[in-house]
């Protein structure tokens, strides 16, 4: 029953294509009410080959794909970084590094469940890659051959790492449903506050919010008085990455899902309107953002051993980040005196 009803969506995804052939999967899988990943293991045994869920293996020897693509997205952010996977660090069965001054990844490996290998015809030549999900369905993660890839690298990866199992069937689970946010009155307000006064790193603030049982939109919410979390108006993003381009300012753009944290570091210069998409066009760092997706915007500062640290943080209407930016920065060296100036003139300009 099983193989029928996926040769009955193989068939509808090509009826689909039929009238929409410039349709990217992911949009076809919603239209058709499935997984991005159920949609693509129809295509096992054909131009898709299930891969060995032996993710930190594949992972180590992307290095020998040479330049490639990188590709993390949200459903309202696209975030693609080209370069070379370096100083992997993925010996945690649970966390995954690579810090190198292109790629650069945080990952969460629970959340992870499959591998594929995928050719795709781009106009009219080969188009490949290797695609991550997570248990949910959704792409967690997606690498793609550039041409200065090494393609014999890729095919005997893949072949190294394919799986036996090439059915056509890949089943999936929800995702847990969120924690629902408890109440201002709950929460130890001015402990919350005193301990954001106090913080060292920014990467202590995440711990901080699980302490204190808050979500990161209440948690902005309740922040010190002060400049610690002020509300914009949307368009700051794009005023952001206007300033930013026109000063030639390095930025860092963070865009992550539930399995993966993609960050680009350096300037950004060509900059486009397209549709309901805003986007960064440059030849190694591409953004793609979804202007009407950006519910609620804050520019936040947060105290720590090197001063203060400033970030736009952009959250979704369910009050997901799907966003965040930063002035470039390394640990033991001040946030850049460029980076402050734009926020601080923007944030005039979008408060709310």
């Amino acid at each position: 029953m099983e193989t029928l009803a996926n040769n009955t969506l193989s068939k509808k995804w090509e009826a689909l294509l039929e009238k929409q052939p410039n349709l990217r999967i992911r949009n076809a899988a919603q239209e058709l009410g499935v997984s991005e990943v159920e949609l693509l293991a129809t295509k096992c045994g054909t131009n898709v080959s299930r891969l060995k869920p032996e993710f930190q293996n594949i992972l180590t020897e992307i290095k020998s794909l040479g330049k490639v693509m990188a590709l993390t997205r949200n459903n309202d952010v696209v975030h693609e970084r080209k370069g070379i996977y370096k100083n992997a660090s993925l010996e945690n069965a649970h966390v995954g590094l690579f810090v190198g001054e292109d790629i650069d990844l945080r990952i969460f490996f629970q959340c992870w469940k499959s591998a594929f290998a995928v050719t795709e015809i781009s106009n009219e030549k080969p188009r490949y890659s290797i695609q991550f999900f997570a248990k949910d369905g959704t792409a967690v993660h997606k690498i793609y051959l550039t041409p200065q890839s090494d393609l014999e690298a890729y095919k005997n990866l893949v072949e190294k790492y394919r799986n036996e199992d090439q059915s056509t069937e890949e089943s999936v689970q929800a995702s847990p449903e969120k924690a629902p946010e408890l109440q201002d009155s709950e929460i130890d307000i001015s402990g919350f506050q005193q301990e954001w006064l106090n913080l060292k790193d920014t990467h202590h603030f995440f711990g901080m919010l699980k302490k204190y049982k808050v979500s990161r939109t209440q948690a902005l919410r309740l922040a010190p008085e002060g400049n610690y979390a002020i509300k914009v108006d949307p368009k700051v993003v794009r005023a952001i990455l206007e300033k930013a381009a026109e000063t030639q300012t390095p930025i860092m753009v963070f865009v992550g899902n539930p399995g993966m944290i993609q960050i680009h570091t350096g300037p950004v210069k060509k900059l486009m309107e397209y549709g309901e998409w805003y986007n960064v066009l440059d030849p190694d760092f591409n953004l793609h953002i979804k202007e009407s997706a950006l519910d609620s915007c804050w520019v936040v500062r947060k105290p720590t051993e090197d001063g203060t640290v400033t970030a736009l943080e952009c959250f979704n209407a369910e009050g997901e980040q799907i966003a965040q930016f930063f002035g470039k920065r390394k640990p033991g060296i001040p946030e850049l005196q460029e980076w402050r100036d734009i926020v601080s003139q923007v944030e005039e300009s979008c408060k709310i």
